[in-house]
């Protein structure tokens, strides 16, 4: 058996065997020395494996086109981004480097994430815009009509904001005396989102409001963010009543405006779609009153002229009476001579065949000498004497009278 020398320096074999590390232990110096050694740092790479499993924590990979690094970003800091991150997106992340103890994997702690190349708003934007299209919030075909005169109108806006000043400005001027209901939200900042949504439904459930407005005055893009959220898109596909979107300025689209009824590009367009001017409502009325009392006096004319040409045929009755008895008179005496005619032609006809006939009678042929014999009782007339014998009854008709005879003898 081969001798193993102390001299190899194994611990187990050594005099003074040295201190050894567990493999916890050995984590664990790798961990802080990589927490003290590194600062959190931004890196670049693209995004893949991403999942989110039910705690809600975000696990994916970071990698470039030579190396990879597992990342976690945990649920507290995944809640505050303003998009949601995608295989294959291209990101930059803030955060630091560690080892998972348990597993001893080396990983990214992210606490920012950013896309590259746009914006992180801009982004989440244009993939809210896309599901909720794709649920057909923005389908043309579920937009309602706006009232023409609504009694009650509803704002869903701030107190403080310019925009309720210049609405409530438009509506005095063009339809005084319109009742406004106002439901007072944040419109920016946190929790604004969920105060807009609320106020929607709300108001749109309350019975007391026929159309509504929800919006605000001009801003940046963060500023208007509450109208890009979904809670508030959802609040508006199910409001009861149309909903107009005025947000910001005619160049400022949200996510509201595509889920709206109507999109004005400002509040004060807003107060202007839903009610018209009254002076513009009075003018049309005078305008259709014309119009009508036009057309009534052209009917009144129209009816008077036919009115007189009957008069003017019907001027003398009796003459009117005379010449429809003078044409009786024709017709009728034109009908008796018809008559007659066609009466000569018929008697015409029956003297004729009534000639016809009696050359062919029986009685005709009596007339020129000739007599019928019936053989009795039978009464048949006979055609030859050889049906006769001697002492047969004979009937014979003569052109006038008849006698009983006796045959006595045959030839």
């Amino acid at each position: 058996m081969r001798e193993i020398s102390p001299a190899t320096g194994l611990p187990l074999f050594s005099e003074n065997p040295p201190a050894f590390l567990t493999v916890s232990e050995l984590n664990q110096i790798v961990k802080a020395t990589l927490e003290k050694e590194l600062d959190a740092f931004w890196v670049v790479g693209e995004i893949s494996n991403f999942r989110v499993p039910p705690s809600g924590h975000l696990y994916f990979t970071l990698k470039d086109d030579k190396s990879q690094i597992a990342a976690v970003m945990f649920r507290r800091q995944g809640m505050s981004l303003s998009f949601q991150p995608e295989n294959g997106m291209e990101v930059f992340c803030f955060g630091r480097v560690s080892v998972y103890p348990v597993r001893g994997d080396l990983q990214l702690y992210v606490e920012k994430v950013e896309p590259k190349g746009q914006g992180a708003l801009y982004l989440a934007f244009e993939q809210l815009k896309k599901k909720l299209a794709e649920e057909g919030l923005f389908a043309a075909e579920r937009k309602r009509a706006l009232p023409f005169l609504p009694a009650s109108i509803g704002i869903v806006t701030s107190l403080q904001g310019a925009a309720l000043r210049d609405i409530l400005r438009i509506l005095g001027d063009r339809y005084p005396k319109r009742r406004v209901v106002i439901r007072p939200v944040k419109v920016q900042g946190e929790g604004a989102a969920v105060e807009i949504a609320e106020g929607i439904t709300e108001l749109g459930h309350s019975g007391k409001v026929e159309v509504m407005i929800v919006g605000r005055g001009g801003g940046s893009l963060e500023d208007l963010w509450a109208f890009n959220e979904e809670v508030v898109a959802r609040a508006i596909f199910a409001a009861p009543v149309p909903v107009i979107s005025a947000v910001g300025h005619e160049i400022d689209f949200t996510i509201a405006d595509f889920v709206a009824d109507h999109r004005a590009p400002t509040p004060t367009a807003a107060a202007e779609m839903v009610v018209p001017r009254k002076a513009d409502l009075m003018e049309r009325v005078e305008d259709l009153e014309a119009r009508m009392l036009r057309e009534i006096q052209g009917r009144i004319e129209r009816e008077r002229e036919a009115w007189t040409g009957l008069v003017r045929r019907l001027a003398d009755p009796r003459r009117r009476l005379q010449e429809n008895q003078m044409l009786l008179d024709d017709l009728s005496l034109s009908l008796w001579r018809r008559f007659q005619d066609r009466l000569g032609r018929l008697r015409e006809r029956l003297t004729h065949d009534a000639g016809r006939l009696s050359g062919l009678s029986p009685l005709a042929v009596l007339e020129r000498g000739y007599s019928i014999a019936h053989k009795m009782p039978e009464a048949l007339i006979v055609k030859d004497s050889d049906s006769l014998k001697i002492g047969d009854l004979l009937r014979v008709t003569f052109a006038r009278g008849k006698s009983l005879c006796r045959v006595e003898q045959k030839e």
